[in-house]
């Protein structure tokens, strides 16, 4: 088959190839996906530029979608030729989706609906469960207010639609007018530019002075030092899946007083019921046409290394993708 991959840690130029590999072949209790599609993800870029390597030869990429092509022993039958999209395809693992073939335990490979493309397949593992997760643990959103931080970013656009659906009010942060377009297109209700605006003086603007009910947050390590500003409003929460730091320093007695509540998670270790909740009330999204997929520029698998450059350029709209 053909796939990409790298021996050592670098930039993409630099250690990324694309050839032909032996086509794996499912094992009991898995099944052999036929890949369309490749979604690529900052995790991806990060993986590849510096965390350690689990196997001689590394295939990036934990979302993807495609067609069951083979199943082990103990896998039904029935589900040959049924189309999937994957999750944590490349968590732990040394194979991803970064290939025409891969094999997955079978629940890794969740029946697509027919109404959703290969593309917006593989946006579904890190973005779109990622999205939902920040909102199921946001509890009851109706009637609330709700700042998504990067609106536009692949995460930010289902959350801030799936948050809309609750019956929220959706204030996002963004970086340009184009990209707050595209959060405004699936229904946010103001944008605040980060880069030129105090966050927190037009959120309480927007909010006459009261702040926010819940923050769907990208970036801990600035978000932080928002909450002494009055942005989250008293017994608000600040739902996290990400900070562009590892050190992050807290203001205490603002958070004791407004009894905040601080919610991290990552999505490649969800507890069985969530994961379970997560993928059933994702597909139900998916089947009833509820979501707008932000599908960004695609690449095939030979141009591998130009799609890690646009992720890690950030300059482009939507999800990359690649075509197999």
């Amino acid at each position: 088959m053909k796939a990409a991959w790298y021996t050592h840690n670098g930039e993409a130029k630099d250690v990324l190839v694309v050839g032909d590999m032996p086509t794996p072949e499912a094992g009991p209790g898995e099944v052999r996906v036929q890949l369309k599609t490749s979604g690529v993800n900052p995790s991806d870029v990060k993986n590849r530029k510096g965390r350690p390597l689990v196997g001689e030869r590394y295939i990036p990429h934990s979302d993807g979608a495609g067609v069951i092509d083979q199943v082990g022993a103990g896998v039904d039958a029935a589900r040959m030729g049924q189309r999937v999209w994957t999750w944590n395809a490349q968590y732990k693992r040394p194979y991803g989706t970064a290939a025409q073939y891969i094999v997955l335990p079978q629940e890794q490979a969740h029946p697509l609906p027919e109404v959703t493309d290969f593309a917006a397949g593989a946006c579904m593992g890190i973005p779109g469960l990622t999205a939902l997760q920040a909102v199921h643990l946001a509890g009851d959103l109706k009637g609330k207010t709700v700042l998504v931080t990067g609106a536009p970013s692949a995460v930010g656009h289902y959350a801030s639609q799936m948050a809309l659906l609750a019956g929220a009010r959706v204030i996002g942060t963004a970086g340009s007018q184009a990209k707050a377009d595209h959060a405004i297109s699936v229904g946010v209700k103001d944008w605040i530019n980060y880069k030129t605006e105090s966050v927190p003086e037009r959120v309480k603007s927007l909010t006459n002075g009261k702040g926010v009910d819940a923050i769907i947050d990208l970036d801990f390590s600035t978000t932080a030092t928002w909450l002494p500003q009055g942005v989250l409003a008293p017994n608000g929460q600040l739902i996290c899946y990400g900070s562009n730091s590892a050190e992050t320093t807290l203001s205490f007695r603002p958070l004791l007083i407004n009894a905040y509540q601080l919610k991290f998670f990552i999505v490649y270790e969800l507890n069985a019921a969530d994961r379970a909740r997560c993928l059933a009330d994702l597909n139900h999204l998916l089947a009833q046409k509820k979501l707008v997929h932000g599908i960004g520029p695609r690449f095939s698998l030979a141009q591998i290394v130009q799609a890690h450059e646009c992720v890690e350029a950030g300059r482009d709209i939507g999800n990359v993708v690649i075509d197999i």
